[in-house]
């Protein structure tokens, strides 16, 4: 089992905190198996399995704890003495007014440690923020990092080969199970009708599942470009599907509550605010991206820039694209009162490929670091630009 100490030793602090702690990420990222290195951590600093309380909704055992006021008995019946008890309730989504029941543990016990997991944004949601009022903390958990994905692979990590199987088939901890690129694509596809069917279809209650699918085909053949509406409705038009504008939105919300894409907005750096229009979305997981991809190949370029957005979500950075005054800049990040800026490419093949990726910067003025990242293993650094091979990059942290 991979330890993912990037997520827990952000977690740590919390662990005798009253604050919720809420861990949010698509399925099969790996939340549950660090719930579980969580329990190993308290058993290893004497917590005993009595005061350790985990369910899964996932499981039928469970099943009946699916009503709330069930599983605020079920709960409340297990806490006997005055220690502390940890409690650790998985995909709680399942659960309908959840919220319900972890308000009324933290509130009436002194005593408690909660953990949630959940695989959609409804952990997110306007309710659930205003029924904790603010007492929680929150943990996005991505799929694999490049670096975790080579550790638990055991594959060559300065390797392109393994680079491209990364980008080509994503980041699920458990396709790491399988070498055989038909198993891996079938189990993508596994999960994949999970969350449609669990966490989209059923939610919304859909009917044109097929109207669905060609959305998202269309969404992954455009990754990483400019989004319009128009554009999209008329793709499904010339697929024999018509749509409003409010429904196109209402599955990309979807979408983006499932959490298999992600929106990604505007900042105008001179400006120095958040634009709302002429955004673009990225795959939370490439090899779900692959299973839906219409193109027999992938484009590289978009394909290397969704990856480098992943990894500065999991690094903790909130990313944005950057308007500058003479066009834009691949990604923003910020983080507290570090920023950084990126420019993302295949590979640096050309004078005119250099001086593009390199006078994006011009049009910015300030000393913040400024990156161009490339396969490239020549070192292209010039005009305080810092390049750096890409998977040099993903191995730094």
């Amino acid at each position: 089992m991979l330890k993912r100490e990037s997520y827990l030793s952000r977690i740590r602090g919390f662990y005798n905190s009253d604050l919720i702690k809420i861990l949010v990420g698509i399925r099969r990222c790996g939340k549950s198996v660090i719930l579980r290195q969580i329990i190993d951590e308290l058993k290893e600093n004497g917590c005993d399995d009595e005061h350790i309380i985990f369910i899964n909704f996932e499981y039928i055992e469970y099943e009946e704890l699916r009503d709330y006021k069930k599983l605020n008995t079920f709960i409340k019946g297990k806490l006997i003495d005055n220690k502390r008890y940890y409690i650790f309730l998985d995909e709680i989504q399942k659960v309908e007014k959840f919220e319900e029941v972890i308000n009324s543990l933290r509130a009436s016990i002194d005593n408690t440690s909660i953990f949630i997991t959940g695989s959609n944004s409804k952990l997110l949601s306007k309710e659930l923020s205003t029924v904790l009022s603010g007492r929680y903390v929150l943990f996005n958990i991505y799929p694999l990092s490049y670096k975790e994905f080579t550790l638990l692979s055991k594959k060559n990590p300065l390797s392109e080969e393994t680079f491209w199987n990364y980008v080509k088939w994503g980041g699920l901890p458990n396709r790491c199970e399988f070498s055989d690129e038909d198993n891996i694509r079938d189990y993508l596809h596994s999960v994949f009708d999970s969350i449609i069917l669990r966490d989209v279809v059923d939610r919304l209650g859909l009917k044109d599942t097929l109207l669905f699918n060609l959305l998202l085909q269309y969404i992954v053949d455009t990754t990483g470009r400019e989004f319009s509406a128009e554009n999209v409705i008329n793709y499904l038009k010339s697929e024999g599907k018509s749509i409003s504008t409010d429904t196109l939105y209402t599955y990309l919300d979807a979408l983006c509550k499932a959490l298999i894409i992600n929106k990604i907005y505007r900042y105008d750096i001179h400006g120095k605010a958040v634009l709302k229009t002429l955004n673009k979305y990225y795959m939370t997981d490439l090899g779900i991206a692959q299973i839906k991809n219409n193109n027999f190949e992938i484009n590289k370029s978009f394909a290397i820039e969704n990856v480098v957005y992943n990894e500065l979500l999991k690094r903790g950075y909130d990313v944005y694209i950057g308007k500058t005054k003479n066009g834009e800049i691949d990604f923003i990040a910020i983080k507290g009162n570090i920023k950084e800026y990126y420019q993302v490419t295949y590979l640096l093949d050309s004078d005119k490929v250099i001086d593009r990726e390199f006078n994006a910067f011009d049009a910015i003025d300030d000393n913040y670091p400024k990156y161009v990242l490339s396969l490239d293993k020549t070192d292209f650094s010039r005009d305080g630009i810092i390049h750096k091979n890409i998977i040099d990059w993903l191995l730094s942290e």
